[in-house]
């Protein structure tokens, strides 16, 4: 654990500002214009920011939805040409045994449905897979199509089962020798070179010399359904620069996009740009060029679709990348849409700008209204935090005085000097108390001196019920007499804050300081009702498990553990349970914990022992402080001591009564055998006994 911090450490107010009201209120009107201003701006910039993002990737998606769903109908339009071209009467007739005239008519057939159908290649294979006619381009040689007819069909030309209920075209991943067996006139789009590009993934290789097609092969049957063969249409993506332009046409009309941003699209083959619109440089189209990694990662790696910014060749763009898969559900390519950032990015500055001039006039209009307002809070709270300062510093008898003021702040000053004053008296009385109460005590001591071991026994008793009784009466009287101002000081304090609403923020801290005051004046009257009048505060018993009650405390001064180098050690031993108050023995272990806890302000070892004892448990609190000292032990148990700067003196005084109330008791010692350190010792029983006869050692060590 790390060594515990002061909040004060943390964050500490200047010193021209924690001497001043004046100041301070000065400060809050400026507090607008130097840091709320800048953190609205900054709130507003990033909110803008994600909403406008998020602006732009829904239009990216919109925009591959309506791509994706073009390229579709491209795969669908190719197989339902060719399904239509394989349901024709004239090529089923072509494939009736007949001469070689015959099937030089069906190629004519076949090259003329290519070009109406705007297809790159048209193959009749017979059933065995072997090419009997294809639909040859104007101008192909005969030497090539006589290698297109010798050649062997594609590995998947030949597998596919091909259905008439689903005529749509599927996409493959070519290598050159079957292309150029499916299509040898294509094969001049192939061998594309690779540009370097930045961010891509590293390789080898030069070229591109692999070929995307969209093919569809569809059964031939006569009217008897027997097939007579198979029939392969399709077009080549590589370098098919009408296509992606066709897409960009319709994705991007001519006036979609704002602020001259510039809309492209792009098939890739792999990670390679096959065909696109997207320029290199001037009128050279960046085919060749790579996708950056991150985005192969994404789309190919793990098959998710790309939608945010991306350094498309030479800027950035809003983009879309979608994964193309073949017939086997292999990734074998991306479709991308996106559009220039740049023009977006600059109005959204603009725009930003421009709220930025309004906030800055709404903030400063609101500084000036609240220096204004200011003027007529800081006097009185001045003089009020003045007084508090000087009964702090011993000037028990400084009071606030008649003040100008007639609202609540006034009326709040005369409060206080009345709650000073009453305070001072109760004081003086609480004094007299004491003094005589030791005086009591010490006469009845010398009386008993020379008694036996039952006359001590009952002059502790005497002692501790002379005690009860002197505070019941001392606390009844205080608690009349102190608790009525209070609720006065309080009222008016959340009528001030409720009555000025924010116009207090500049004296929340003395504020504050009067709260706490108030508070500590009412849970010390509280305590010493729950000493002097035990029975009116005592909760039901119960059978509790001393283990698990631990655990219980340890939970609730984690945050106190948390903020120190302390270590906790834990020796269990205890099963027996223990007869007593649930909220009560919390309160006992709670205060030695944090006694201990005190005890090691620069970390240390806290141990934690329980064991069984003679009808009950005990419970070790043991500390690695400093000890102590003889002065301390032997007024360890005594109200109102304490060795603590903001400690009341109760805490053990309190905690020792409600252990005895069980029959129980707390004993206190240093370690022995030259060990550093306190030991605390909480014995209570299975059943709760009459408190023991014996002597309470009101001379214990105690708080730290």
């Amino acid at each position: 654990m790390g060594r515990g911090l002061n909040r004060n450490t943390l964050w500490r107010t200047p010193r021209w500002l924690a001497t001043s009201v004046r100041n301070k209120l000065l400060a809050m009107a400026l507090l607008p214009l130097l840091v709320a201003f800048p953190l609205l701006v900054l709130a507003l910039a990033i909110w803008s920011n994600q909403a406008y993002d998020r602006l732009l990737i829904t239009k990216v998606r919109s925009d591959l939805a309506v791509a994706q769903g073009y390229f579709d109908q491209v795969l669908i339009e190719i197989g339902s040409g060719t399904q239509g071209v394989a349901d024709s009467r004239a090529l089923a007739d072509g494939l009736r045994p007949g001469t070689p005239e015959a099937r030089a008519l069906l190629s004519a057939h076949l090259a003329a449905e290519r070009e109406r159908l705007g297809l790159d290649f048209l193959v009749l294979y017979d059933n065995l897979g072997q090419p009997i006619a294809r639909g040859a381009p104007p101008g192909l040689s005969l030497e090539d199509q006589r290698a297109g007819m010798r050649a062997q069909p594609s590995a998947l030309t030949r597998s596919t089962q091909a259905r008439r209920e689903r005529a749509k075209a599927g996409l493959l991943l070519l290598e050159r020798a079957a292309l150029h067996a499916l299509a040898p006139h294509l094969s001049s789009r192939l061998d594309i070179a690779l540009v370097p590009t930045r961010n891509a993934t590293p390789t080898h290789r030069s070229a591109e010399d692999r070929a995307m097609v969209a093919q569809a092969t569809l059964p031939v049957m006569d009217a008897h359904g027997q097939r007579l063969g198979l029939l392969s249409g399709g077009v080549l993506l590589n370098q098919n620069l009408d296509f992606i332009d066709h897409i960009n046409r319709i994705v991007y009309p001519g006036g979609s996009l704002p602020f001259g941003s510039q809309g492209t699209a792009t098939l890739f083959l792999e990670d390679v740009r096959i065909t696109t619109n997207v320029r290199l440089f001037q009128d050279r189209r960046a085919i060749g060029t790579r996708v950056s990694q991150a985005v192969r990662n994404t789309v190919l790696g793990e098959g998710r679709t790309w939608l945010d910014l991306a350094f498309v060749v030479n800027d950035w763009y809003v983009s879309a990348y979608e994964p193309l898969v073949d017939a086997g559900g292999a990734r074998i390519g991306m479709l991308y849409v996106g559009f220039t950032e740049a023009p977006f990015r600059l109005v959204r500055y603009a725009m930003l700008a421009l709220i930025g001039l309004i906030f800055g006039g709404v903030m400063a209009a609101s500084a000036w209204f609240s220096l204004r307002w200011a003027r007529s809070i800081f006097q009185p709270v001045q003089q009020m935090n003045l007084t508090m300062q000087r009964v702090e510093q011993g000037q028990g008898h400084a009071r606030v005085g008649p003040l100008p003021a007639r609202d609540e702040l006034g009326a709040l000053a005369g409060h206080l000097d009345q709650l000073l004053d009453t305070i001072d008296e109760k004081t003086q009385a609480l004094q007299r108390w004491a003094d005589e109460l030791d005086r009591k005590v010490a006469e009845r001591t010398r009386e008993l001196q020379a008694s036996n071991q039952s006359l001590r026994l009952a002059q502790e008793q005497l002692v501790k019920s002379e005690k009860l009784a002197a505070i019941g009466q001392l606390t009844a009287s205080i608690a009349h007499e102190i608790n009525n101002p209070i609720a006065v000081m309080q009222g008016n304090l959340d009528l001030i804050r409720d009555t000025l609403g924010r116009a207090t923020d500049p004296v929340k801290g003395e504020l504050r300081l009067l709260d706490q005051q108030v508070e500590r004046m009412r849970i010390i009257v509280t305590q010493l009702l729950q000493y002097a009048r035990p029975t009116e505060y005592a909760g039901y018993v119960e059978s509790l498990s001393l283990e698990r009650t631990l655990d219980d405390c340890l939970v609730l001064v984690g945050h106190l553990l948390s903020q120190t180098s302390i270590d906790v050690q834990r020796e269990r031993g205890a099963s027996h349970s223990v007869g007593i108050n649930r909220q009560e023995l919390q309160q006992v272990i709670i205060n030695l914990l944090i006694n201990a806890i005190q005890a090691m302000p620069d970390g240390g070892r806290l141990t934690l022992v329980t064991r069984d004892v003679e009808g009950g448990a005990e419970l070790q609190v043991i500390d690695s402080g400093p000890g102590l000292s003889e002065a301390t032990r032997e007024r360890l148990f005594r109200p109102f001591f304490t060795t603590k700067n903001d400690g009341n003196g109760l805490g053990l005084w309190i905690s020792q009564g409600l252990v005895e109330r069980y029959g129980g008791r707390i004993d206190a010692a240093n370690r022995g055998a030259g060990a550093q350190g306190a030991v605390f010792t909480v014995r209570l029983y299975t059943e709760p006994r009459a408190p023991d006869a014996a002597p309470t050692n009101d001379g214990r060590p105690g708080p730290r």
